[in-house]
């Protein structure tokens, strides 16, 4: 009966073999693997991930000097964009465990970023043990400023924390010049508040997917190209409508009603540009995939629904909240909000109608396979 094999994994999530070293993944073999740490070592010798991957070469020598089935490899993720590299870190580790038909994993990693992939290991292999590997210093003021000015030349990290920091401040000297401090203070903490819950919520991965959306969609010579440049233009137009909104409806009444004023000049905008971007990919699901346009056919729908019902209720909270010059009185707020949402519940309806009525369809037009005689 064949042995179990084990498979020694190193994992190197922010990908700086290629970064760095411009070793491709995955890598598989030992000599394979001490040529990546040495590549590694020789482009920068104070990469923690050159500790890891001689760590899971000695570790796989000594499984073997037990007389056990060992394979032994390295994967790597993405360097700019954590989403696509835990991607990348999937389907290299499928790859791999069908050339060497590994049955369990031991896990080298160089710290708590890499064994963020670790649920997605285990979904495809036991993971029998995780092996840490620390590199010991001597803690001292000069080496925390060195380690501070290291992350901070990491193109990665200057990124993240830089930029935005480096755009507060234009910001501030910019309307301390024009003779606003406070007006300055007040942009300047609002985009850092915006900055850290895009960050927070991860919107930031939200708008790296559609942008690898946009530039797969330009080379494939797709119709949502065009679509999504509109969608954006719209979007912009409902950004600079919305905040025109914002300063004829403006009340120091709270910042809920202010909200509420910059959704009823940009609703309608933002709606057109949802309903142009769904439309589009609509277009080419039915162009290219015509069997999956029951799963996208009631987006557009959705996106009306929440659009009307949006705009009903802005105006309704405005009409009844006494805003200074809204041309809308409450009795007709009470109509827009009624009619808004009950047209907005009928459009959603009406939208998970039609993909239960194209799923229906579709199921009657798949071939029933024919039963064979014994």
């Amino acid at each position: 009966m064949a042995k179990e094999r084990t498979l020694v994994l190193c994992v190197d999530r922010d990908d700086d073999l290629g970064f760095k070293a411009r070793i491709g993944s995955p890598i598989v073999g030992r000599d394979a693997c001490l040529h990546a740490a040495t590549a590694l070592g020789l482009s920068d010798p104070e990469d923690s991930d050159v500790n890891a991957i001689f760590e899971t070469v000695k570790l796989y020598d000594e499984l073997v000097g037990r007389g056990e089935e060992v394979a032994v490899a390295v994967i790597c993720g993405d360097h700019m964009n954590l989403l696509e590299g835990d991607r990348r870190v999937a389907s290299s580790l499928d790859a791999i465990l069908v050339e060497t038909a590994s049955s369990s994993c031991i896990l080298v990693t160089d710290g708590a970023e890499d064994e963020y992939v670790l649920p997605i290991i285990q979904s495809r292999v036991p993971v029998s043990s995780v092996r840490r590997v620390v590199v010991n210093q001597m803690p001292n003021l000069e080496g925390t400023y060195y380690i501070l000015k290291r992350l901070l030349d990491d193109p990665k990290v200057s990124r993240l924390v830089l930029v935005p920091l480096g755009l507060a401040m234009l910001l501030y000297a910019a309307g301390y010049l024009l003779g606003y401090p406070e007006g300055a203070t007040i942009v300047v903490v609002g985009v850092i508040g915006i900055y850290l819950l895009f960050k927070g919520m991860g919107v930031d991965e939200i708008f790296g997917y559609f942008i690898s959306s946009l530039r797969a969609s330009l080379h494939g010579g797709r119709f949502t190209f065009v679509s999504y440049i509109t969608a954006i233009l719209l979007s912009i137009l409902g950004v600079v409508l919305g905040l025109i909104s914002l300063l004829d409806y403006y009340t120091p009444s709270g910042i809920f009603f202010q909200i509420l004023a910059f959704i009823y000049g940009a609703i309608a905008w933002f709606t057109a540009a949802g309903l142009v971007a769904s439309g589009g990919k609509i277009i080419d699901v039915f162009l290219n995939e015509r069997e999956a346009v029951r799963r996208v056919i009631a987006l557009p729908f959705f996106v009306l629904a929440i659009g009307v019902i949006a705009y009903g209720a802005s105006i309704y909270i405005l009409s009844i909240s006494d805003v200074p010059r809204f041309p809308i009185g409450d009795e007709a707020g009470v109509t827009y909000i009624i009619f808004t949402t009950i047209g907005g519940l009928f459009c959603a309806f009406f939208g998970v109608y039609l993909q239960s009525l194209l799923g229906r369809w579709g199921d009657e037009r798949e071939p029933i396979p024919l039963e064979r005689g014994m």
